[in-house]
């Protein structure tokens, strides 16, 4: 139909609107050692995601089939499915950049980028992230989750060992495996508490047929209101046209929740036993009320997945429902009497009974209640509660549910329904005895249950706990084929501009949380210069404040084409308003060096032969007792804790010896001579921890906030067309180690263009 064009889409991946629908799952939590080495398993991973066409198509066949044998799962029909998904970390790791440098506070893209670990969800105490077996921000990161479905055990296996076995060869660390899979018997289709599962699930504009006489609803399925799509896959149509708030590489993805739950079944039905007792004594439920019918009212549904709302006495079978178990609402049932307020069905879905107080009219369920649905994909794990069995299904396995959901907002799908409706005791609102959590899934707390006339207090504990989560972004196949060449969009890719040197503007270093810097490098007509900064902070923010000026435009430059490395006269920085450098430059094949000095205002718009000038001309390298039988110098590394003690300046010097880079320390003297000394020979850069891997430094840059913080300093690191940031201890050993690992130069943006 060419109103159901949602159903074609080979764009959108396959498990968000489509739904896999399998017996078997496996989720692989995954981290990336090797950024390049990810691309390459991206791009051999694209062709074989499953997209929605593929996914609803085979559903199709296998519902038509289903129902032509009477309700038995067609064996001929069978098929395996794969999906991925990227944490915010794991897009950062195969770009190279911060793919949402600007978030907006307490946006759902704010989410993504800070990850669940650090969001306010109500997970503490058992629940605390700190206890969570992946997710939980401290152990192996998590970049990508890669989800594989099929009907049988045997396929899904096999698929999981190939995909092991592909992330193995590149260098993919597997954090944590996670299987599910649909409970057996009786239990089909059910949760661990033994309640029909996935009953409620929103039917979506574009890809369900609406129904001929309510085109609201979905066809056949009554009560199963249409959402537009919008609100599960980014790009798309909004509940009341609001548009999203999202880069344009998002479109026809979808943000992923995943949560690992585990459930206390055993202590679920003693708590429900124990408070039947109180309700009886209270006189409030019919004596021959059961645990079945209590826990029903926790719920919201019966086990077959009948609502309490329209049985409120018995069970009815699944088979007389026909389509009608989410045909219901809580309109004629505003105090709760029917479905308690603080029922799991009333609590993540109020359908059409939620209202601001009680006496005003209920809100409608467009848009207000629409716009807060999600897409529901989980599955049980672990072996059902089986009283009688010591081994699996005993009462200490560990079980549970794997609850996914897609939407294309975390905070005001997922996070609102979380917060401030499951966790909430005052929700619903203004309620004289308040509601209470969610009597299933939510915190410990006191439950009111409401009968005509009476409050009856429940006290109930926490029978859900969460055991790892992970927000996740499912792109469109277009945007992983982009990520397979380390791109979020079909743009150019950023071109650096290798920077041959950096110099501190002296008198705008820490100014109004800013340091300033002349980045020096090669322009198409010579040697150029520009102005960058680099803000104090965690981010550490940097701009272009001024673009490329060629060097002639200054005096002291005359005869340098390039800037090979720049070192501040240790104590003639800022006297009388003028700082000097030492600067090394190739001439003629050899390097030399001069003495500079920059004036106090040079960036402020002095004349350039105010600005700066030469002191010394260029002389032989040979001028320099501590520098013998080096040819050139490529870098200098201050030594943090000894610049300036008892007279003299410490100073790593790198350079190249017969084709191999190297280093030694020096040291230079205050006074009017400042006398050098050779304090150590050359030495391997494999005795540097921190520079492990790197066979040639170009240049180090003082991170200019964190130099000597509770005897840390910490350094970035440029070589080739990467950077890393050290730490280097003061102290005798002057211990060193890598504190953030490699990371393209395209994430400076004052480096780039």
């Amino acid at each position: 139909m060419d109103d159901l064009k949602l159903r074609e889409s080979d764009d959108i991946q396959g498990d968000v609107i489509a739904g896999f629908k399998k017996d078997q799952m496996t989720l692989l939590f995954l981290k990336f050692e090797d950024a390049a080495r990810a691309r390459t398993w991206v791009k051999a991973l694209e062709p074989q995601i499953s997209t929605t066409r593929q996914v609803a198509t085979f559903n199709a066949a296998f519902s038509k089939a289903r129902k032509a044998s009477a309700g038995d799962d067609p064996k001929a029909l069978k098929a395996t499915w794969i999906n991925v998904s990227f944490t915010c970390a794991g897009l950062w790791e195969l770009t190279g950049k911060d793919p949402l440098p600007s978030v907006k506070p307490g946006s759902g893209l704010e989410a993504f980028k800070q990850g669940s670990d650090k969001r306010a969800l109500g997970d503490t105490g058992d629940s605390s992230p700190e206890m969570w077996l992946f997710g939980n921000g401290k152990g192996q990161v998590v970049h990508a989750v890669l989800t594989v479905a099929s009907d049988t055990v045997q396929d899904l296996q096999a698929t999981v060992r190939q995909q092991r076995e592909a992330c193995a060869a590149a260098k993919i660390v597997i954090v944590f495996q996670q299987d599910a899979a649909t409970l057996s018997g009786s239990r089909r289709g059910k949760e661990h508490f033994g309640f029909k599962d996935g009953v409620s699930e929103p039917g979506v504009i574009g890809f369900d047929e609406p129904d001929p006489v309510k085109p609201e609803y979905v066809k056949g399925h009554h009560g199963t209101r249409l959402i537009p799509p919008g609100e599960f896959v980014v790009g798309h149509d909004r509940v009341g046209g609001v548009p999203h708030e999202t880069p344009d590489w998002a479109d026809n993805g979808s943000f992923q929740v995943v949560r690992r739950l585990g459930q206390d079944v055993p202590g679920f039905w003693f708590q429900v036993a124990g408070q039947l007792k109180a309700l009886k004594q209270a006189k409030v439920v019919p004596p021959e009320a059961t645990t079945e019918w209590l826990a029903a009212r926790l719920v919201g549904r019966w086990r077959s997945g009948t609502p309490v709302a329209t049985c409120p006495n018995a069970d009815r079978p699944s088979s007389a429902l026909a389509g009608e178990d989410n045909d219901f609402g809580y309109r004629n049932d505003p105090e709760g009497f029917i479905t308690p307020l603080f029922s799991h069905l009333r609590k993540t879905n109020p359908r059409d009974g939620l209202q601001e107080k009680p006496g005003d009219p209920p809100f409608d369920e467009n848009p207000v209640m629409d716009r807060r649905r999600i897409i529901r994909r989980g599955a049980p794990y672990g072996a059902p509660f089986d009283p009688a069995s010591e081994g699996p299904g005993g009462p200490d396995e560990k079980r549970g549910l794997l609850f996914v959901c897609y939407q294309s907002d975390l905070v005001q799908q997922f996070e609102f329904i979380q917060k401030a409706w499951i966790n909430s005791p005052d929700f619903p609102p203004n309620r004289t005895n308040k509601p209470g959590p969610d009597g299933m899934v939510g915190a410990a707390g006191k439950l009111s249950y409401e009968t005509p006339g009476k409050t009856t207090q429940l006290s109930l504990s926490q029978f859900v706990f969460t055991e790892g989560s992970v927000y996740a972004f499912a792109p469109s196949l277009t945007l992983l084929r982009l990520l397979g060449d380390g791109r979020l969009t079909d743009k150019p890719p950023t071109v650096v501009r290798p920077t041959d040197a950096f110099l501190p503007i002296p008198d705008m270093q820490r100014d109004k949380g800013k340091s300033w810097y002349w980045a020096y490098g090669a322009g198409s007509d010579g040697a150029v210069c520009r102005t960058v900064s680099i803000a104090d902070g965690d981010e550490h923010t940097d701009v272009i404040e001024r673009p490329d000026r060629p060097l002639t435009m200054w005096p002291c430059y005359i005869g340098v084409t390039k800037v090979d490395a720049v070192l501040p006269v240790p104590d003639e920085q800022r006297i009388n308003g003028r700082s000097r450098f030492w600067l090394f430059h190739t001439v003629e094949g050899r390097q030399v060096y001069r003495r500079i000095w920059i004036a106090d205002g040079a960036e402020s718009g002095l004349p350039p032969e105010q600005a700066a000038g030469t002191d010394l001309p260029d002389r032989s390298l040979s001028a320099w007792a501590s520098f013998s039988g080096i040819e050139s110098v490529d870098a200098f590394l201050p030594v943090p804790d000894m610049q300036r003690v008892n007279g003299k300046s410490h100073y790593w010097v790198f350079h190249t010896l017969m084709g191999r880079q190297v280093y030694r320390l020096v040291s230079i003297a205050d006074g009017r001579m400042h006398q050098d000394a050779l304090e150590r020979g050359d030495r391997g850069l494999d005795l540097w921890r921190s520079l492990t891997g790197i066979t040639r430094v170009d240049e180090f840059l003082a991170v200019p906030d964190m130099q000597r913080i509770n005897g840390m300093s910490l350094f970035w690191v440029f070589h080739q067309d990467q950077y890393r940031i050290i730490v280097i201890r003061d102290g005798h050993g002057h211990e060193d180690q890598i504190t953030v690992e490699d990371r393209p130069l395209t994430m400076w943006t004052s480096l780039t263009g």
